[in-house]
């Protein structure tokens, strides 16, 4: 009898709804207002600018607002080509980046483990880059792949290039850059999640007479794709947005130009704002719809 009368207390309790805590909406005021001021107002107004029309009597960079949806096709009409270059830069860079950064992160996350001194030196080599620059680190793959360059001119001396062939200024240069600038973003998160796993999986692989290449596949390879689905991630995003290893002013020429160059040159050059918003707009929406699904195939839903 007790314990019903205890059991239905209970039960009445869990049926009163709790209040929410003031402390606590207090707590979220400042996270929502910087979500407010600096995401959604920002988006709101790049949407709105990417349905401008230009203003009838107005200058070279006056529009008004309307609802011109003929902007988003004239932008994919005109810039195609960009549109689809700037994705397919973005997603070799990744798989690159992804090759070379897991085996360093490896060896930093599992082989180096009983050296605690040694992967923190590594793990040091792999964020120096970012104490400097992202556009000296760029310039400076300009001047070390020039024409005049020890590289090129070796390269050149052995046959291995054309005599008036040029790296810098082609789709391989751009590649190259992407790459290079993003494998600290590839290889941190495959570093964190390979430095959790635990070895006596694979040790019990080994004990049951699995290849080490099965072992890899079916054992190494599972157990990380967290940090392969995080870093694959944080470098796609950002490359298939990038327009300074693609300007002409540092590894991109006119046949390698990304979507990112295209938005920068009609805002700040050409002054057409409803063509660079309806460029973003695109953009974001196709990263975000290749990333969901990217996700939903790699079953790491939890990231999103």
């Amino acid at each position: 009898m007790a314990f019903a009368a205890f059991a239905t207390t209970t039960s009445e309790a869990e049926q009163v709804p709790r209040r929410k805590s003031p402390v606590a909406l207090l707590l979220l005021l400042p996270g929502i207002l910087y979500l407010v001021l600096f995401f959604l107002t920002p988006l709101i107004s790049l949407l709105l600018t990417s349905f401008q029309a230009p203003s009838e009597f107005g200058d070279i960079g006056q529009y008004t607002y309307a609802f011109r949806w003929e902007n988003y096709l004239q932008v994919v009409t005109d810039y195609l080509p960009h549109i689809l270059r700037s994705f397919g830069f973005a997603l070799i860079a990744t798989v690159l980046a992804l090759v070379f950064s897991y085996p360093l992160a490896y060896f930093i996350g599992v082989t180096a483990r009983p050296w605690p001194l040694a992967q923190s030196l590594m793990l040091v080599l792999v964020i120096a880059p970012f104490f400097i620059s992202f556009l000296l680190r760029t310039l400076a793959w300009k001047q070390i792949l020039s024409d005049e360059s020890f590289i090129i001119t070796s390269l050149k001396a052995v046959a291995l290039m054309a005599p008036d062939a040029h790296f810098t200024g082609t789709p391989a240069a751009v590649i190259f850059g992407l790459t290079y600038n993003f494998i600290p973003f590839m290889t941190l998160p495959l570093y964190t999640t390979l430095e959790r796993l635990d070895l006596r999986y694979l040790e019990a692989a080994s004990d049951l007479y699995a290849h080490p290449v099965e072992v890899f596949r079916k054992v190494t390879i599972p157990l990380s794709m967290p940090g392969i689905v995080a870093g694959t991630l944080l470098t796609f995003i950002p490359a298939a947005g990038d327009y300074v290893n693609a300007s002409r002013d540092f590894l991109g020429g006119p046949d390698s130009q990304m979507i990112g160059n295209v938005i920068e040159a009609n805002f700040l050059v050409l002054q057409n704002y409803p063509a660079a918003a309806a460029l973003s707009i695109i953009l974001m929406s196709v990263i975000l719809i290749i990333v969901s699904i990217y996700v939903k195939r790699a079953g790491t839903e939890e990231l999103l």
